[in-house]
């Protein structure tokens, strides 16, 4: 992979623990490598987001302001990450933004100001996967316990058993300057601040059309 600009995760399942519809931020966990991905990430100099389908908005089960709580609330234990989207239409809403639709990660590459195409999009169901086709951008499934069989089984030649190898493999793909990667900042994250300070404000604002997890 060229070019790689930004590294765009789902939240449930691949971020923290699935937990259906949950608006409480005191339930938020982390799963295994996902603090060390997003990190990995940053020091490399790329951009990262969350962009995430919250129909639990649309359906009445969530408020906007729970999601966007328990999203800050994420946001702090992974260290912070540049832009939050979600989509909050129920899924038979027709929107655009919903995955496996592409409206989410082209308004997260726009805000992050890359090309679609330089992104990565890392999560656990085929709608993650399929959302980034049909962006442009590079899908990785990064199956669980809770993903389908056959979604594991059609999308094994472009999966990762974790989400800290997905980025570690993407960064080994692209065509990044020798004797840096994944050895430190890249000359990108120098002009950011490695580690936070500089970086870009981490914003917890809905998708597309003002509302869009």
């Amino acid at each position: 992979m060229t070019g790689l600009s930004a590294v765009l995760f789902d939240r449930d399942g691949t971020l923290v623990r699935d937990v259906p519809y949950n608006g409480d931020p005191d339930r938020v966990r982390l799963l295994p490598g996902a603090a060390a991905a997003v990190a990995l990430a940053r020091s490399a100099g790329l951009a990262t987001g969350v962009v995430s389908n919250q129909s639990g908005i649309g359906r009445g089960l969530l408020t906007t302001g729970q999601v966007l709580r328990v999203n800050r609330r994420a946001d702090e234990l992974l260290g912070g990450l540049d832009a939050w989207l979600f989509c909050p239409h129920a899924p038979d809403a027709g929107c655009g933004c919903r995955k496996p639709r592409p409206g989410l990660i082209r308004a997260a590459a726009a805000r992050l100001g890359v090309e679609t195409a330089a992104c990565l999009v890392v999560g656990d169901i085929a709608a993650d996967v399929l959302a980034a086709r049909a962006a442009g951008a590079r899908g990785v499934l990064v199956p669980n316990p809770a993903t389908a069989p056959a979604e594991a089984a059609r999308f094994a030649a472009t999966s990762a058993p974790d989400v800290l190898t997905a980025v570690r493999r993407a960064l080994a793909d692209a065509a990044l300057p020798a004797g840096w990667a994944g050895r430190g900042p890249s000359p990108r994250a120098a002009t950011r601040g490695a580690g936070g300070a500089g970086r870009r404000s981490p914003r917890h604002a809905p998708g597309p059309g003002g509302r869009c997890r």
